[in-house]
């Protein structure tokens, strides 16, 4: 029997609120997330709809450098007329070219937005 740990990034809140930002017509969420992988450094964040299809959103950074055992706290800002089609706010572990000799496994991790 071959028993191995599996770790990943987390993300939260599970269920983020979209509320107006200090901007007309924007709303904004904060997440954070924590890197459990030693492996990996870089993650990508996007903005989906139900379908997974990409929603125009606005971040300081779409990839964010995260070191292990680190976490980071980032703001999401997406127009008033997108609100209503973002359902999932996912990141993703990227691995960098010079890994890719090494077995690496990429991570997704999403949150569904919460609509009251």
């Amino acid at each position: 029997m071959l028993v191995s740990a599996a770790s990943a990034h987390e993300m939260t809140p599970t269920y983020p609120k979209l509320t107006p930002s200090a901007y007309d017509g924007i709303y904004k969420t904060t997440m954070k997330m924590f890197n459990k992988r030693v492996d990996i450094q870089y993650y990508e964040v996007g903005v989906f709809d139900k379908d997974f299809n990409t929603v125009p959103f606005v971040t300081s950074y779409s990839v964010l450098k995260i070191d292990y055992l680190s976490h980071v706290t980032f703001d999401i800002y997406i127009r008033e007329n997108d609100v209503a089609k973002a359902v999932y706010v996912c990141s993703k572990s990227k691995i960098r070219i010079e890994d890719i000799r090494r077995t690496a496994v990429s991570s997704r991790i999403c949150s569904k937005f919460k609509n009251d």
